[in-house]
């Protein structure tokens, strides 16, 4: 079975910066987003704290849900990761995935 996910990351250590992704390899995805493998958005701002993620078993639902995200008000996005992780620890160090 496909998983895919859709996941929040910000920069340490101020969180100024919160961005959103997909992908079907979270952990894949993350590692290349803490190694800067690929420059952009994530390499410039140094966002690569995995903060939240949602886990889905349909591509089409994942991709409406990162796009419902992205349109999102800031103060939504950090409602929706206090719910999950009050303290905004790197869930990627913290959880296996």
């Amino acid at each position: 079975m496909n998983k895919f996910y859709v996941y929040i990351l910000t920069n340490h250590p101020r969180h100024t910066v919160l961005y959103v992704g997909f992908t079907d390899n979270l952990e894949r995805r993350i590692y290349e987003h803490k190694n800067k493998i690929f420059r952009g958005f994530t390499a410039q701002y140094d966002c690569d704290k995995l903060v939240y993620f949602e886990e889905f078993s349909d591509k089409e639902e994942a991709l409406l849900r990162e796009k419902q995200l992205k349109k999102y008000k800031r103060q939504w996005k950090e409602d929706l990761i206090n719910e999950m992780n009050n303290e905004w620890k790197d869930l990627y160090d913290n959880y296996k995935i």
